[in-house]
């Protein structure tokens, strides 16, 4: 989740509780608050999908580079020169099997490698699947940012007019129903008069 919409969200979170804890009677603002209150589960199953996702690719990852080594290892670097791991040096080498058994090849090495070669596909697979559940949970997280946003501004309207005799309260949401930036790096002040000297 970038974090723009982690911070939508979380000011999303901060009006829920403040809206719970201030109910207006108005059937509108129960709306309003019964939507925002939606849009928030969605966002918490999508960021869940999104981890997923995330997981997905990295343990995919990770087994694909255990497998490349394995190969290079064990099954390929001991019999033939190690330059690709394709679908078509497999199936050429089980063309030529009983040759390269002749010439020292044990069986079992190439029927591991073919294993091996099927599962770096399943695994490079189960990594794109992964990288699609994240893209796609990530974009949707995008929008249920921004339907949060335009909830809490229905209610920031209704707000406004039911606190506008409680300053308190009216501070109160405003804090809880603004979207924070990013801390900013402070800017450097120039020196003042005394400090600042021409040069020679």
């Amino acid at each position: 989740m970038n974090a723009k919409t982690r911070r939508k969200l979380e000011m999303g979170s901060r009006a829920l509780e403040f809206s719970r804890a201030h109910l207006d009677e108005s059937s509108g603002y129960h709306a309003a608050v019964a939507q925002l209150e939606d849009q928030l589960q969605r966002s918490k199953e999508l960021a869940a999908r999104q981890l997923e996702g995330f997981v997905e690719v990295r343990a995919a990852s990770a087994r694909k580079l255990e497998l490349t080594r394995s190969m290079r290892r064990q099954q390929l670097a001991p019999y033939l020169p190690f330059k690709t791991m394709t679908g078509t040096m497999v199936a050429e080498a089980q063309r030529q099997k009983d040759l390269l058994v002749k010439h020292g090849l044990v069986e079992r090495v190439l029927d591991s490698l073919t294993a091996s070669l099927q599962e770096f596909d399943a695994v490079t697979e189960q990594g794109a699947a992964g990288r699609r559940v994240h893209i796609g949970a990530s974009a949707e997280l995008d929008v249920v940012a921004d339907e949060v946003v335009q909830i809490v501004k229905v209610i920031d309207g209704l707000n406004r007019f039911r606190f506008a005799q409680d300053p308190e309260l009216l501070a109160a949401w405003k804090s809880a129903s603004n979207v924070t930036d990013s801390p900013r790096q402070p800017q450097k002040t120039p020196p003042s008069g005394d400090q600042a000297k021409p040069a020679a």
